[in-house]
């Protein structure tokens, strides 16, 4: 039972259809990895522009470690200053006009 007859020429007909419809999808394929290939470039050429602002960020981190002894200088020379300026302040009345102690 024979399918389909063909001569030589039809063989050779049918055989270059097929290898450009192969050579098509293979261009088809490789289109796409390269589109693939420089969309990821981007995302990377991103993430690395990102990556030196976070490094720029986080060289300064050892720095803040001395931050909370001068914190508690700051906080021991706030209660200082509050006893010099309660000290200036008593006897001398309150924001309503009056004296402090003075009976109403």
């Amino acid at each position: 039972m024979t399918i389909v007859a063909l001569s030589s020429h039809g063989y050779w007909t049918v055989a270059l259809i097929i290898g450009l419809v192969a050579a098509l999808v293979v261009a088809a394929l490789l289109a796409m990895l390269l589109r693939n290939v420089l969309r990821i470039q981007r995302s990377v050429e991103g993430l690395l522009e990102t990556a030196g602002k976070v490094a720029a960020n986080t060289a300064h981190i050892p720095e803040l470690e001395a931050t909370a002894p001068v914190l508690g200088q700051i906080v021991d020379e706030a209660v200082v200053q509050d006893g010099y300026m309660n000290a200036l302040t008593d006897g001398f009345g309150t924001a309503d006009g009056e004296t402090e102690g003075a009976a109403a």
